[in-house]
């Protein structure tokens, strides 16, 4: 076992655990189905890592025919240019030379960013393929910041703070830690989901992706840290 790099089958059954904890203590809580939503994401996205870090074979070959026969008939425009510049017959002048000298470029330099275009094709299909998922779990960690916004531990020191608008609440001081608790670990291990693509990619438009997934659930943690560091300074009844 490697402690270098993410286990994605580690990662996987944590969040399995999690969603059990979850349903053991909250049944039919929102919070769980969230849970589930972040298992079966997270099972996806270690099969997209894991795919994407393996070379796209079919691209490839088709990205390397299709430059050998730019550069065929690349390389047989420019004999022909030559051979012609190199024919006293066929340049009248000056002029005749200089457009097939910028023919010849012109062909070199098409070539040129044909093949940069083509070997990037893999690369940028990939890229959009895991960015799609990063999509998917910045919309998770939205979610979660979502079950434990109106989660006020206000609330349990003092109920009568309540308004007719106020949203229902019924957890106790005790249950109310635990909801918190069990929305930062969703949002770490949605954190860690991420990291899973930069660990078999190089790319920095993905890596800078990963990055912003990582400052938003640490961020959105914070919050939640907040007020589990509230909960647990305020004076029990």
């Amino acid at each position: 076992m490697s402690f270098r790099t993410l286990d994605a089958s580690h990662i996987i059954g944590t969040i399995e655990r999690l969603c059990h904890r979850i349903e053991e203590r909250f049944p039919g809580a929102g919070l769980t189905g969230v849970g589930r939503d972040l298992f079966g994401l997270a099972r996806e996205c270690a099969r997209e890592a894991e795919r994407l870090g393996r070379p796209n074979w079919p691209v490839r070959l088709g990205v390397t025919a299709a430059i050998l026969l730019m550069a065929a008939v690349v390389v047989a425009a420019v004999s022909g240019v030559v051979q012609r510049l190199s024919s006293p017959s066929e340049v009248a002048g000056l002029s005749d030379f200089v457009q097939g000298v910028e023919a010849g470029v012109n062909d070199v330099v098409f070539l040129a960013i044909a093949v940069y275009f083509l070997a990037s094709i893999e690369g940028r299909l990939k890229r959009r393929a895991a960015l799609r998922r990063i999509h998917q779990l910045r919309s998770v960690a939205h979610i979660v910041d979502m079950h434990q916004l109106t989660k006020d531990p206000e609330y349990v020191n003092d109920p009568r703070i309540d308004t007719a608008s106020s949203p229902v609440r019924t957890m106790s001081r005790t249950e109310l830690g635990r909801y918190l608790d069990y929305c930062s670990e969703l949002l770490s291990l949605t954190g860690k989901v991420a990291a899973l693509f930069v660990q078999r990619m190089d790319d920095a438009v993905v890596l800078q992706a990963v990055n912003e997934i990582e400052d938003l659930t640490t961020g959105l943690s914070g919050k939640i840290w907040q007020k589990i560091t509230l909960l647990e300074s305020s004076p029990r009844a």
